[in-house]
């Protein structure tokens, strides 16, 4: 089969493109445990024959869902899920993510039943709240205590994802601490925290009751300073590494920063040796990009792993660019490059999302993430990666 197509560039002129040839990254599966905890968000597959009405209903393919947390746990990544990687609040509800969330927790016990290490973490939050009708703090904690009872009563891990609810109510850092408080004293096992730019989800803009960076962050610090036995670590994503940087220097010993700028992941995951504390000097990882670049992170973690950072830059820088444009700005859309991928490498057999959510990106988007992830040896099976990219121009009038 020919490794050669016509792609549009930024002006729309079909040039060809033929792929570079990389030998794409092996998955390493029997590489050492890693010297990070690592989970990659993961995405859901829609169910394409659902009848129903995709801008307003949700239908999920639960076997090839859950396929492919069996696939990211043989890579040793783990799950963190029900994020908004699985469209949470942009087309996954409530009841279907706890749902998700049953079936990942079942799945996970039966992968360590086998002898395989299966980890996960799960988002709690208030998204069942019709957010125009939110009024006080007091119906965010209920909303957040109704959806932390449903998971842990599953066994779960919680995520306690950001709040648009809270975004909306709140008056004051002190109300974010009244909120965080109230749940961190009832969380049965420490929990991840979860700080999410607007950039991501502009309804979020402002949170920790500030505008100002500097000003949020003290506040989530106190509130991790006041509870650091029931929290685990903070995941944050601003896409800005030196506020990462600064944040995770001044966590309390033993609380981890969890990496969520998938714009610099790979420097903030290899350190900066800072202090005597060892989680001051090195981010771990909740990230949305390790669904759609898994096996290369795996063999890059591992090098990281048996101390070779050359190599595991090597691995995973080639991958940032690829990254930057899956996220680039409107970046909340970024699910449909993580799915985009998903189908070029065969994890599913279609394009189509929950919430008919493909339509988000352009033609010369794709092309320009084919490129790159063909740059990055992220295309597992180039041939059909080809393939199902000719589909797509095919769709969209181009031939040849």
């Amino acid at each position: 089969m020919s490794r050669t197509l016509l792609l549009p560039d930024a002006s729309g002129k079909l040039t060809p493109y033929g792929l570079t040839g990389t030998t794409p990254i092996p998955p390493a599966r029997n590489a050492p445990a890693f010297n990070r905890i690592v989970y990659s968000a993961a995405h859901v597959v829609a169910d394409p024959l659902a009848a129903i009405d995709p801008w307003l209903q949700c239908a999920v393919d639960w076997d090839t869902t859950i396929a492919y947390r069996r696939n990211l746990w043989s890579l040793g990544l783990g799950v963190a899920e029900a994020m908004d990687t699985a469209q949470r609040g942009m087309g996954l509800d409530w009841p279907t993510s706890l749902e998700l969330i049953r079936r990942s927790l079942d799945a996970a016990k039966d992968f360590s039943a086998q002898g395989g290490k299966a980890l996960v973490a799960s988002g709690c939050g208030t998204d069942h709240l019709v957010l125009e009708n939110v009024k006080t703090v007091d119906e965010v904690i209920a909303a957040y205590e109704m959806q932390m009872e449903a998971i842990e009563k599953l066994g779960g891990k919680l995520i306690v994802m950001a709040s648009r609810a809270l975004a909306r109510v709140a008056r004051s850092p002190a109300d974010y601490e009244r909120v965080y408080s109230r749940i961190l004293s009832q969380a049965k096992q420490p929990v991840v925290l979860h700080w999410l730019g607007d950039m991501f989800d502009p309804a979020l803009a402002g949170y920790w009751g500030s505008s100002n960076v500097e000003q949020a962050m003290a506040t989530a610090l106190g509130i991790i300073a006041a509870h650091p036995d029931k929290v685990d670590g903070i995941k944050i994503s601003l896409l800005d590494k030196d506020k990462e940087i600064d944040m995770r220097r001044r966590l309390p010993s033993g609380v981890r920063m969890y990496t969520g700028d998938d714009f610099n992941y790979a420097e903030l995951i290899a350190g900066d040796g800072f202090g005597k504390e060892l989680f001051h000097g090195q981010s771990d990882a909740l990230l949305g990009i390790f669904d759609a670049i898994a096996p290369v992170a795996s063999s890059a973690l591992g090098e990281l792993a048996q101390g070779n950072l050359a190599k595991f830059h090597d691995l995973l820088g080639p991958t940032v660019p690829l990254s930057r444009h899956i996220f680039a700005a409107p970046t909340r859309f970024y699910k449909t490059g993580v799915v985009f991928m998903a189908w070029l490498n065969g994890h599913q057999k279609h394009f189509t999302m929950v919430g008919g959510q493909q339509s988000t990106r352009s033609l010369q988007h794709f092309a320009e993430l084919f490129r790159l992830a063909d740059a990055a040896s992220a295309l597992q099976n180039p041939e059909l990666a080809v393939h199902r990219m000719k589909t797509l121009l095919a769709l969209h009038g181009v031939e040849g």
